[in-house]
């Protein structure tokens, strides 16, 4: 409703001024939406801004009304649009269907790549942002509409799975043992470290069996294998706890075994880019790189990164456009990845770089075991999360309560990570995350239960589609920006904008409740605040199953 109301808006600017660029912006406090068009108009009519923009608005005031119901009026230098009751009526009967917010089926094809840490150990605090930036981007997506395949890119032959390997073939690890498998593999390989760091002579075995991988000794490669296996299904244990999955898991080896690897090596060393000496590598310095880029070592053997050039051909080749989330410490090999496809004329990724989230405990690092997994933080946050759940609902069973707080503690992780924006690092601060009165997940999902409640104690109603009063349109028209907020998650790859708009409309709508009667209202006052509280449960429930929330009817 809000874009098609802005578009028409737009069409009449255009079609009064001449002009393309009349894009509409936030009108702030003063109106829902503003054209600057004065601005660009000044110099070529020789006029101020201010008395241009008053014609203007005089000009298509009628025309504005008539197709849109929205005043118009200007402001300074500003052309002012207010949306009117037409408006209000139509996102209410929008807001209360199921699936609010979706967007038309889309032909652009996309793939997104999340996750993808390395099968050495369990995912750890520092991996989840990654997953949930991910997986919150995933869910936009295919609100708006997207065909899109969510990706694992699984490092299978590196070395530190190959430590893995080696760690297991001397020291008799059991890694068919009981327990969470990505547990136990991470106790082979700060083993396995802590052996290479007192004789480092021992890593001519870890590049031997790197060799042997790449050459496609099949013994090598079962060896590397089984541990990968075991590790990956405990990751996807982890995931799912978090409400996550993927389509694919693309394994690294792949483009070895197919031959994609030694195929765009070969393109690259045709490049006039290529320095061809002992090792290859890529001259990038025309993109500001300092240092060359090296893809092949001098024993013959690929690196990562150009099994990954060869990955991102592949998904060039297959999708329309490809998307990778990763973390700040990549920021060089992924720009540098960029430039190289590129050079080649291949599709380029778009590449989320996020920051790192920790724990006031501090860093982490799976080499040297110094680290709090995910399904450690999960664990706890749930064990906070029954906590202040039993205060609060004594009289539930204790399997009722426990499944309200896993939802509770899924929802207070998820949204404490994602509300910040990517480029800014932050702490998981367990009493923020968990306060259900503040800006918070469970704050929230409070809010939806709420709503559900009234609705309950209501029993029945007769749907009025009308919003009156300062406080009905405030909340309508927030509901409303429901579509544009997702559209703009997936045009800017901006997942926090989501966060914040469901805080917001959760404020509004607790400031709504409180300011005006709902319940004890009476005939169609009463009607139309019902109908508004549910097309607020619906928004909020569409919102947060977009942020991979669950919408909880009661906490």
């Amino acid at each position: 409703m809000y874009h098609n109301t802005c578009d028409v808006i737009t069409t009449i600017l255009r079609e009064h001024t001449g002009k393309e660029d009349v894009l509409l912006t936030d009108g702030g406090d003063h109106a829902d939406v503003a054209s600057t068009i004065a601005f660009s108009l000044a110099k070529e009519l020789k006029k101020a801004p201010a008395l241009i923009a008053k014609d203007i608005a005089e000009a298509i005031k009628d025309k504005v009304l008539q197709e849109t119901g929205a005043q118009t009026l200007a402001v300074g230098p500003y052309v002012n649009f207010i949306f009117g009751a037409q408006y209000c009526s139509n996102v209410l009967k929008q807001a209360v269907c199921d699936g609010y917010g979706k967007g038309q089926s889309q032909s652009q094809r996309v793939v997104l790549e999340h996750t993808s840490a390395n099968p050495n150990g369990p995912l750890h605090v520092g991996h989840i942002r990654n997953t949930i930036i991910g997986d919150t981007l995933t869910r936009s997506f295919r609100k708006a509409g997207y065909p899109l395949e969510v990706q694992y890119y699984v490092n299978d032959m590196g070395r530190q799975i190959a430590i893995v390997a080696w760690g297991i073939a001397t020291q008799g690890a059991d890694i068919h043992a009981e327990g969470k498998g990505d547990h136990l593999i991470a106790e082979v390989y700060i083993e396995a470290n802590r052996h290479l760091e007192k004789d480092p002579a021992l890593n001519a075995e870890i590049d031997r069996l790197m060799q042997m991988v790449e050459s496609g000794d099949p013994d090598t490669i079962s060896q590397f294998k089984i541990p990968v296996k075991r590790c990956l299904d405990g990751f996807k244990d982890t995931l799912a706890a978090m409400h996550v999955k993927h389509d694919r898991f693309v394994y690294e080896s792949d483009f070895i075994r197919n031959g994609d690897t030694a195929k765009a090596l070969s393109r690259i060393s045709h490049l006039p880019e290529a320095r061809i000496e002992e090792t290859l590598s890529l001259d990038l310095s025309a993109y500001g790189f300092e240092k060359n880029y090296i893809l092949r070592r001098s024993d013959g053997t690929s690196v990562y990164a150009a099994r990954d050039i060869a990955f991102h051909i592949w998904k060039g080749h297959n999708f329309d456009r490809i998307i990778d989330v990763l973390g700040a410490d990549h920021k060089l090999i992924g720009t540098q990845l960029q430039a190289t496809l590129d050079i080649l004329g291949e599709r380029v990724p778009e590449i989320v770089f996020f920051e790192f989230v920790s724990l006031p405990e501090g860093s982490m690092s799976t080499r040297k075991g110094k680290f709090i997994s995910a399904d450690e933080l999960i664990a706890e946050t749930e064990r906070r999360a029954l906590e202040e759940v039993t205060v609060r609902r004594p009289e539930l069973s204790e399997e009722e309560r426990k499944k309200i707080a896993h939802s509770v503690a899924i929802s207070a992780i998820r949204y404490d990570i994602i509300r910040t924006i990517p480029e800014k690092s932050t702490v998981f601060d367990w009493k923020e995350a968990l306060d259900f009165e503040k800006q918070s997940g469970p704050y929230i999902q409070y809010a939806h239960a709420r709503a559900c409640s009234i609705l309950d104690k209501a029993n029945s109603y007769t749907p009025c589609f009308e919003a009156e009063g300062e406080g009905e349109i405030a909340l309508t028209k927030q509901i409303a920006l429901f579509p544009k907020v997702i559209q703009e998650v997936v045009t800017e790859l901006k997942p926090h904008l989501l966060a914040i708009y469901a805080r917001e409309l959760a404020d509004i709508f607790n400031s709504f409740y409180h300011a005006e009667p709902v319940l004890k209202a009476e005939g169609k006052i009463r009607d139309r605040r019902l109908t508004l509280v549910d097309a607020t449960r619906n928004t909020l429930k569409e919102a947060l199953e977009t942020l991979g929330i669950d919408a909880l009817r009661a906490m």
